[in-house]
């Protein structure tokens, strides 16, 4: 039996989704340079996302208890979804921020380190110095990311070949059925920044505008 998509019109529009983004980082918490890290995940989750996105900020210090106190108030009382971090994830004393992250999971999601890790070997040998991570507490995904703009957006987005083919896939395309198999919003990608996989039975239709 053949099936057909219903016309746009008939179609949902996409969810709302609460998107916690935290930059770690001791300079920029007490005002000494311009935190760089918020704006450019902001920047990439609203060029990546066809849903309408509420950002929970949030800049502080590379203290443990700080940052975990941050992840547990973004899942349990702002009720984010999904949580970004930025910094603090290499090995110097004060990089805590995947300890303080693990301190506060019911579940670590390893994958998402380790490709993390296989992106950035492509650019810098010392990639195996990062530490990403993530992990699941309740329902929302926390995930690590590193504090370069740059990198952010390499990891999330992967890299692509010169004809545009995508050579390595980045983190994010695993995100939303990872969001969907913890009962959350359904998030709709934009194929031109990260396209989404998800299982064929997954997959729903929404109204994008494209």
């Amino acid at each position: 039996m053949t099936t057909t998509t219903p016309p746009s019109s008939a179609l949902p529009l996409p969810e709302p989704v609460k998107i916690g983004i935290v930059s770690v980082s001791d300079r920029a918490s007490s005002g000494a340079y311009e935190d760089k890290g918020l704006p450019a995940l902001q920047d990439w989750l609203t060029r990546a996302l066809h849903n309408p996105v509420h950002f929970e900020p949030r800049l502080i210090p590379d203290e443990p208890e700080q940052i975990a106190q941050a992840l547990i108030e973004l899942v349990d009382q702002a009720g984010c979804s999904l949580v970004l971090t930025t910094g603090g994830t290499g090995p110097a004393p004060r990089d805590v921020t995947p300890e303080a992250t693990l301190a506060v999971a019911d579940r670590e999601m390893p994958g998402f380190g380790e490709q993390m890790r296989q992106i950035s070997l492509r650019f810098v040998p010392t990639a195996i110095l990062s530490r990403q991570t993530a992990v699941i507490r309740g329902k929302s995904l926390v995930i690590n990311l590193p504090g370069q703009p740059k990198s952010i957006a390499e990891t999330l987005e992967g890299l692509k070949g010169e004809d545009g083919a995508q050579l390595v896939p980045g983190i994010f395309a695993a995100v939303p059925y990872c969001i969907d198999l913890l009962g959350g919003p359904y998030l709709e990608t934009r194929d031109a920044v990260c396209k989404a996989f998800r299982p064929k039975a997954a997959v729903r239709h929404v109204r994008t505008g494209d």
